[in-house]
């Protein structure tokens, strides 16, 4: 059983940074596609970042430069630094995962997270 629990979140002014953790359990022995997702009141949620098995990564649109994602695999851990925060960054945060697929010598995500955590809150003020 796979389980995720996000952590790192907090209130911080517009401008600084946060580090969001989360660490994953029940993974042993399979290679995942992982992801953050956010969403806030009155919208939907929306993809942040990913990272497929080989380390390569996606990111929204609206955090390209600001958001790094990064995956521990020691400590089955992934990452979501998150720098010059601006107020439209507020939203719950959280950390997904899909099985990996192998094909022809390529791990492959299809985008169909399964697992998701609890989510943790990050408000940006002015």
């Amino acid at each position: 059983q796979v389980q995720l629990v996000e952590s790192g979140g907090g209130s911080v002014q517009a401008g600084g940074s946060l580090r969001l953790s989360c660490e994953a359990s029940g993974t042993a022995g399979m290679t995942y596609c992982m992801a953050w997702f956010r969403q806030s009141p009155g919208k939907e949620r929306e993809g942040v970042a990913d990272i497929d098995p080989e380390g390569t990564t996606n990111y929204a649109d609206s955090v390209k430069g600001r958001f790094t994602i990064s995956i521990d695999n020691a400590k089955n851990t992934l990452y979501l630094q998150m720098n010059s925060l601006k107020p439209e960054d507020s939203a719950m945060y959280y950390c997904a995962a899909e099985r990996s697929f192998y094909h022809d010598g390529t791990w492959y995500c299809r985008g169909n997270f399964g697992y998701w955590g609890q989510g943790t809150q990050v408000t940006v003020s002015l």
